[in-house]
């Protein structure tokens, strides 16, 4: 199965000069707790921005720099490349972790999308591709809606929605 896992605000932002634009330690508590044990494919400058590899997972990098490399990863040069080795790997689910041009190569072939919105307007210079599964009910299913409001830790309400999709690729 493959899977995109993505935090994004209501205008999809997901990320300012390289950064997330929020701290929500619920939805980092998420991500890795979805992600654990499986591999996980993103571009050079998501893998930038983490600023280190991910315990516990297979991390896989997409970068056209042929010189490319850091300890504890796997470096492709296209994400055909990056599913094809996180399939050796013999897991169930495979995850894209973005970014946003890796993002838009994989949304029209994978089988899940694991959304965080961030329920917030925010500005940004990296986002999500337009996804409006509510839209598309033949070919998206809502299997997870969890709602979280924001507290002194939490700037923002947010909720976790899994979409399953329905029909063929």
């Amino acid at each position: 199965m493959l899977s995109i896992i993505v935090a994004a605000s209501e205008n999809n932002v997901i990320g300012i000069h390289n950064h997330l634009p929020w701290h929500l330690p619920v939805d980092m508590r998420y991500f890795r707790t979805t992600t654990i044990g499986k591999p996980i494919v993103m571009g050079r400058k998501s893998f930038d921005e983490l600023g280190r590899v991910l315990p516990g997972r297979p991390n896989i990098v997409i970068t056209r720099q042929k010189d490319f490399h850091s300890e504890g990863l796997i470096v492709v040069s296209s994400l055909e490349e990056g599913i094809e080795k996180a399939k050796t790997f013999g897991t169930e689910e495979i995850f894209i972790t973005g970014g946003g041009e890796i993002f838009k190569l994989a949304l029209d072939i994978v089988d899940k999308v694991y959304i965080t919105r961030v329920h917030a307007t925010v500005h940004g210079d990296t986002y999500f591709p337009e996804f409006k599964p509510e839209e598309k009910p033949e070919e998206w299913k809502l299997i997870k809606d969890e709602r979280h409001e924001k507290d002194e830790k939490h700037a923002y309400a947010l909720t976790f929605q899994v979409w399953e999709r329905i029909t063929g690729k």
